[in-house]
Parts: C-alpha cells; structure tokens; sequence
C-alpha cells in the first residue's frame, strides 16, 4: 500500500473549529429519567415546578407563633405577656405549619416562659411574616425552575424533588464507539505470564473510555481489531451506521504501510482535516461519515489522550451544549531549557512545585509513547507554534492537572535515582498531610546543579571523591560554596554488575567487560554510577573506551536492570536492589553511600520535617532493607561537612 502523507497540516485552534463547525447542528436524542438519578445529565427542555415550596406557611424559627397585631406597643418599658394556654401564642418548632389565625414567630430566645409554661413575656414587637417562611417563598409552582441545556448539579436534585418534578427530560449521553486496531495488540486477560513476543497489551481503549465517560458520554470498546483494510472497513461502517454519536478509530492515522484509517474514512465519508500541529497527535483525523463524526486517533499513548483532550471532548461538550471550566494555570519558572520545532505546538508534560516564593517546573522526558509521563506529571506547558523552545529561568503559564493545593505540597527531588526514592513517595504520601515526592533522574551532579539555581527541594547524590573515599561532601564545596547545603545520609547500597540469572558470561571482575563480544549498557556522564565505574577503570589501569558498550548509557538502575532482562546487553552497573526487582543476578563490586542535598533555608519547612521524620521511623527502614542490597545503619544521619 502506498504510504499516506500530509498535504494540509491544520493548527490546532484551525482543525478544533472545522470539527466543531460541521457538527454544530447535532442534536443527541433524548430520554426520561428519575430526578433522583440526573447529576450531570443536561436538561432537553424546560422543567418546570408542578409544586410550591413552602407548599404552607412555616416557621423560620423556634419559638412563639402569635398575631404581630398583639406585639404592637410591646418593649423593654412596657413588657407584655402572651398566653399560651389559652392560644394567644404557640409554641411552634422550625419548619412546622403556622396556624391559620398567626402571622409571625417570636424567637424563643426572646420569649422568658413561666415556669409551668403557660405564659411568655415579650420585651420587643414582631412584624407581619417575621421568622415565617411564606407559602412559594422558595419555589411556586409552574415557575421555570432549569431551561434547556441546564447541566444538574447535587443541589438541583433537591430543587426538582421539592418542586414535585419525579422525572425529568434530559438529553441521552453522547455515545463514543472506540475501535482499538492494530495486528500487535492483545489484552490484558489474555496474557497468562509473558507477554508473547511482539505484542502489546492493549491499553489505549480503556483511557479513552474514562475520558469519554468524565466528559459526560458512555463509551463502548469494540474488540481488538487486526491490521487488515477490509475487517477494519467493515467495523467502522458498523459503527458509523449504529446509534453511535461518534466512531472513535485507535491506531493507524498516520502514514505507515499499515495505516488504514485516512483511506477508510475517505472512502466512506470525508477526511475534514488529517494532521494537527500539534506534539504529541500530530496524526489525528478528524472526519465524517454519514453526518456522524468519526476521528482517527494516533496509537501511541500521550498523542492519543492530547488528541482526544483537545478536539474530541470539545466536540463531545458542544453535542451536550455544556462548557467545561479552562484548568487552573499558574505561572512557574522553568527549571531547563526547552529546545521545540517551530511550527508546531508541543504540549509538554511537568512536575511543578513551590520552593519560597514562586513555582518551579521541571520537564519530564518527551516521548509520546510514555504513558507514565502523564501519570507522572502534576501540569503541562503549551509551547507556542511560533516559538523555538523556551529558557530556562523563564516564568510561563502550567496548566495543572491536579490541584492546586497539591501542587504547593509537592517536594521536587533531582539527581540520582535510587529505588528507595520511590518508597519515600509511598510513605510521605501515607502522612497527614501528604506530601508527593517527585523526583526526576539527571544523576548526582545534575541534581547539585538543580540545587545551586533553586530548581529543587533536595538531591539524591552519591559523587565518589577518588583521592579521600568520600561521598559528595568535596562536591559540595565546590559547587555549592556559597549555600548553607546539609548533607543527610539515606542509605548504603550495594553496587556492582547486573547480570542474567545464573551469570552466563562469567562475569566476576570488571576486568571481565573487555572480553570479547561483551555487551556493556553504561550510567549518563555526571551519574554518581559513572563515576563510580570510571574510577575503578582508572584504579586498574584500564581505558573505558575499549568496552563494548562504553559509550551507550541510560538514566536510572531500572533502565539497566531491563536492558540486561532484555537481552540488549550482557552486564550493566547498577545497584542490587534493581537487579532483584527484576529477578537478575547481581555481582558486588562496592559499598556506597546515598545522601539527600538539602538547602539549609529549607530544612525546617514542613515537607522537609516530614522527609526527616519518615526515614527515621523504623517501619520506613524496614522496608528499604527488604529491598535488598542496603544497610540503614546511619539513614537519617547528618554528615559532617569537615
């Protein structure tokens, strides 16, 4: 099949109103339901009350119900005395119907009783309907109580209920058929405990489900469908012509030999725009087939939930006539430079926390087929079509994804990865309060950077020095000099050589990564690992260069540990506990030890207090050493800097 390229590229606010232009005109079906049941539906047209509410005169208050006519005259000078047993006034309780002959209610603070309670005496006059809520006060029937387009919140449910509406008309939920394609997918329940080679769990169709279903929808996921034109054809032409609002196709929008949708949707309807410039979703179509709108949604991760975030829910919301809040956006100081393609717009996932004053983002890595970066990820910025990237040090506008309140309890941790990282988070977020530890993998000397331009709230560092055996402390003077930098120790841990299990190349010495035809997976230059192997290469005499694999490198323990699982590599260095989550081999090579940079200015702050106080609890500790490959003999302790 010959390869689909895109002629007209169309930006994203351009393509977002071509869409919702030709659909303006949709009107979804209707349908009757118990009022006790329309929380978030959208009213089909005006309800009205069929009662009034009060449906009587009712008191506001506890107290005395009495004529106001009798109260006239009445005050501190000339008391007056009402009584109750013979029905000058009565005791009436809030919400009880007032009694035909009264017209007002007396607070009972106000009334002093006798003691057999017969008698009340008054010091100040009521007015006529004081303390009583009169008859349709509230609601009177046949009023207009929701016009068309109404979307019912908890609180209207009450108002129907009490305007005696039993049911009401409302508009049906927009109907999303989602058509997961694609030969190299399989599902989850059919996995038993490998996934086969060359396949892929399916997983797209159910984010795109939970995003149809918030918005408001109800979403129906066909079965997996294989890469073959005419099964796929049929499909879509079965959906196009059910009571579906909108065809959603996952996989094959853009321009590989295996791409059908673009030709499918031309073939049964029309392609309204095939590419968005836009990063992650790029591929998206937007088209329609037989006045139905049908999208085209690009199969990896990130671009399928941009896409359908911005052009298939505004569609969804303007079928329903309901308009959904703008995130909340604040403006926060870039922690990177930011390189981007000019002409198109990037959406660009981050983790955003408040150090002093002002927010601090820092990027995740790009990639739109890495789901966990939006799992990961606290806010997005928009870089501009126009734009080249942005600067570091740079205020711009976050839209966050969670709010804001969580956002300031965020603790933002850079430098060098370590497994125990990931358990902290677990524990900090189990405290009252919570507060999340982000952390982003740059290695140590990155995260001593971040800490000198204020870009985090601690670093996880473990710089060997070679001439003293001393770990970060000769980095931080001379990096850090001029700041107040404490240096709490967070564990020991063992480094060496990951390996498959049962060790097949013999692998014993690091002498052993110069045999021949040794695959070597490397730490990034500046990692505390790095360093650490270029160290013991130079205590032997030897030149890394000559390693097969030398100059390869990934950023975390994990990403090494899975290189060597793959069977990319045959040794990598890391630390023990990776090579035991993943059920490798590990070979010791040295003890080391891992400190968190704290800035002093922050050490007292309240998500520092709680960092300190959770890896000083014993359960903390205990969980760390079942990892493997650690000692907590002196976690929690403060380095002496001389």
């Amino acid at each position: 099949m010959q390869r689909k390229i895109y002629l007209t590229m169309h930006s994203r606010e351009e393509a977002r109103q071509i869409f919702l232009s030709r659909f303006q005109d949709y009107r979804l079906a209707t349908e009757t339901i118990p009022s006790r049941q329309a929380r978030g539906r959208v009213t089909a047209e005006p309800v009205h009350a069929r009662f009034s509410a009060p449906s009587f005169h009712a008191a506001a208050m506890d107290g005395l119900a009495v004529r106001a006519e009798d109260t006239f005259g009445t005050s501190d000078e000339i008391p007056r005395t009402l009584s109750i047993a013979q029905g000058q006034a009565v005791m009436i309780n809030t919400g009880y119907p007032l009694p035909a002959d009264k017209n007002a209610v007396i607070m009972i603070e106000n009334v002093l009783l006798s003691e057999d309670g017969t008698v009340g005496t008054i010091r100040a006059p009521v007015y006529p309907w004081q303390h009583v809520r009169k008859v349709g006060e509230d609601i009177v029937a046949t009023e207009l109580l929701f016009a068309t387009g109404h979307r019912f919140r908890p609180a209207d449910i009450g108002a129907l209920l009490t305007g005696g509406c039993a049911e009401v008309r409302v508009q049906k939920r927009p109907r999303v058929a989602i058509l997961p394609t694609g030969s190299e997918l399989v599902r989850l329940e059919d996995v038993a405990e490998a996934i086969p080679a060359g396949k892929t769990i399916e997983s797209n169709a159910e984010v795109l489900a939970g995003l149809v279903e918030q918005a408001g929808g109800e979403a129906e996921i066909c079965a997996l469908i294989s890469d073959d034109f005419e099964i796929i054809t049929s499909h879509v032409q079965a959906m196009a012509a059910s009571d579906a609002d909108m065809v959603v196709i996952n996989a094959g929008s853009s321009s590989g030999s295996a791409d059908y949708t673009v030709r499918i949707i031309e073939e049964l309807g029309e392609v309204l725009v095939h590419g968005v410039t836009i990063m992650p979703g790029k591929p998206t179509i937007l088209g329609v087939i037989g006045n139905k709108p049908v999208v085209g949604i690009p199969g990896y991760p990130v671009s399928a939930i941009i896409a359908m975030e911005q052009l298939v829910l505004p569609l969804l919301a303007q079928m329903q006539q309901i308009h959904p809040q703008p995130p909340v956006t604040i403006q926060a100081v870039l922690a990177k430079d930011m390189p981007s393609r000019a002409g198109i717009e990037e959406f660009r996932r981050m983790i955003v926390g408040r150090i002093g004053g002002e927010f601090v983002a820092v990027p995740l890595k790009q990639g739109a087929g890495a789901i966990t970066t939006l799992t990961r990820a606290n806010g997005i910025l928009r870089i501009d079509a126009a734009s080249e990237g942005e600067k570091q040090g740079q205020a711009r506008g976050i839209e966050l994804l969670i709010p804001l309140p969580e956002v300031e309890r965020t603790i933002l941790c850079t430098g060098s990865h370590d497994l125990c990282l990931d358990l902290l988070n677990d524990f900090l977020r189990k405290q009252r309060p919570a507060f999340p530890l982000a952390s982003t993998h740059v290695g140590s000397l990155g995260g001593i950077m971040a800490l000198k331009q204020g870009m985090c709230h601690l670093a996880g560092s473990h710089l060997l020095d070679p001439r003293d055996g001393t770990y970060n402390i000769s980095f931080v003077r001379k990096y850090l000099a001029d700041k107040d930098i404490r240096i709490i120790t967070l564990v020991h841990r063992q480094q060496g050589f990951i390996v498959p299990r049962g060790n097949p190349r013999g692998i014993a010495t690091i002498h052993d990564l110069f045999a021949e035809n040794i695959r070597f997976i490397n730490r990034q230059a500046g990692s505390g690992t790095r360093v650490l192997l270029d160290y013991e290469l130079e205590r032997h005499g030897l030149d890394g260069d000559a390693i097969n694999g030398y100059g390869q490198d990934e950023y975390t323990h994990m990403a090494v540990a899975v290189a060597v699982l793959s069977g990319k590599v045959d040794v990598g260095l890391g630390i023990q506990s990776a090579a035991r989550a993943l059920e490798l081999d590990f070979v010791p090579l040295v003890e080391e030890r891992y400190d968190l940079l704290i800035p002093g200015a922050l050490i007292d702050t309240p998500m520092i207090q709680q960092v300190l106080r959770v890896i000083n609890q014993e359960d903390f500790q205990q969980a760390v050493e079942l990892l493997g490959g650690y000692s907590t003999r002196e976690t929690g302790r403060l380095v002496d800097p001389t």
